[in-house]
């Protein structure tokens, strides 16, 4: 039989091209990130992926797994960066070394390694640090007080601040957790709204890289709507309902890292749900649970723990959502 060969027909694209493509698309992000937060995030960007690539190959070959073609499919950079960008920018380097590792070895290669880990390694990382560092895990700095390079080069590394810096330049708490915390205290809403645009600005970099894998056909449509569907379906009749109680619709959007979520988090496609009907069970699901921790709960962000408790009904989405084989009654097997 002879072969037949056709341009029309697509190459499928390799683990490591839309892995680069991801890390692509999250450059406007910390382009705006580093704009708004200073060099310190592009220190984070480093740390943690200096620390993923270590963790993978010392992982790799503990398993007898050849180490350079595993390390050139860049997923290691990616969970790395996905942390690096969730975690406080200034935060002390041994937070985003211990946060990347406990992501790698133990939510990643201890799992099989990449197609094996049932939990999305950057959310179990992250998840870590804040249950275990709540403190240091709420000082994001403050956009209004910028240190310059060297000084958060020192404060991460060193821990200390040149003389005259101010330290609510290092101290400020993110503007979820301000709202959190003054709402519970009994203080107007008004008065805890931030005053920034920092994170918007920022949440903006993140939505056109999403839009821009999603052109690719690098990420479905139907789980990141979805969660955004299920943090607005919580989000906005509170909202009407009591203004003065619940903060805005748009406020949960753009703030808390949900539109990083939306397109690099929730579309991973290893931890998330496979089928259309399970992407937007999952992706709802996630917008549900991150409203009610963020509102209701201990933490003032839970995409995070959405993202982990959704990932737990990964394999029963797939198995009651697969479309039926033409031919075949759809079974539960």
């Amino acid at each position: 039989m002879t072969a037949i060969h056709s341009t029309h027909i697509a190459k499928p694209a390799t683990v490591s091209t839309v892995m680069l493509k991801v890390l692509a698309a999250l450059l406007p992000g910390i382009a705006l990130s580093v704009y708004c937060h200073g060099v310190g995030v592009l220190l984070q960007l480093l740390l943690a992926s200096l620390t993923a690539l270590a963790a993978e190959a010392a992982m790799l070959r503990l398993r007898g797994v050849a180490v350079l073609p595993a390390l050139k499919d860049l997923s290691a950079i990616v969970t790395a960066w996905l942390l690096a960008l969730s975690l406080p920018p200034l935060g002390g380097w041994w937070m985003i070394v211990v946060a990347t590792l406990f992501a790698i070895i133990v939510a990643k290669q201890l799992y099989g390694g990449l197609g094996n880990n049932p939990f999305n390694p950057a959310m179990a990382g992250f998840a870590l640090m804040v249950v275990s560092f709540p403190a240091q895990m709420a000082q994001w700095g403050s956009p209004q007080l910028p240190l310059d390079a060297a000084a958060q080069w020192q404060w991460i590394f060193l821990h200390t601040l040149p003389a005259g810096s101010v330290p609510d330049a290092i101290s400020s708490a993110t503007p979820l957790d301000v709202l959190k915390t003054g709402l519970r205290q009994g203080q107007a809403l008004a008065g805890l709204l931030p005053q920034s645009s920092a994170q918007g600005l920022i949440a903006l970099g993140w939505l056109a890289g999403g839009l821009w894998l999603w052109r690719q056909k690098l990420i479905p449509w139907q789980t990141p709507l979805a969660m955004l569907a299920g943090l607005l379906a919580l989000a906005l009749p509170l909202w009407l309902w009591q203004p003065a109680q619940y903060a805005s619709p748009l406020l949960h959007l753009l703030q808390g890292g949900t539109l990083l979520a939306a397109a690099f988090i929730v579309t991973d496609p290893v931890s998330g749900a496979s089928t259309p009907r399970g992407r937007l069970i999952f992706g709802f699901g996630v917008g549900l649970l991150t409203y009610v921790i963020r509102v209701f709960g201990n933490f003032p962000d839970g995409i995070a723990f959405a993202v982990l408790l959704m990932n737990m009904t990964v394999p029963l989405l797939d198995q009651y959502t697969r479309p039926a084989v033409f031919g075949h009654r759809k079974g539960r097997s």
